[in-house]
């Protein structure tokens, strides 16, 4: 896909809020938390299979570490969660939309 001259930000219909403490990055954190408990990792359990310390991960889950791209992409892998589910069920959330149906959208006659 060719994204020369596309510009992100002209899409957006509000201004970007590039703080940690916007409400969006909020419901990211809340996800972030949801999915390790979900599988029911501990923070020590995570922070082990990261290579990281305990203390780093309550940092990111508190939001005082930001999380890039790459980071997110390691916790999805240490969760067992496949990067693109999440991304695809985070953005759901950020939109509230409702999830896609297997059946492609299509209904079932009754």
């Amino acid at each position: 896909m060719d994204y020369t001259g596309f510009d992100f930000y002209s899409q957006l219909r509000e201004p970007l809020d590039k703080t940690i403490t916007s409400d969006e990055y909020r419901v990211f954190l809340r996800e972030l938390r949801a999915v390790r408990k979900r599988r029911g990792l501990t923070q020590a359990d995570l922070a082990t299979r990261l290579d990281e310390t305990q203390s780093f991960i309550s940092k990111c889950e508190r939001g005082e570490r930001r999380l890039d791209i790459v980071e997110l992409r390691a916790f999805c892998h240490a969760f067992g969660v496949p990067f693109p589910e999440f991304v695809e069920q985070l953005d759901r959330k950020l939109t509230g939309a409702k999830p896609k149906s297997r059946t492609g959208g299509r209904r079932r006659s009754s």
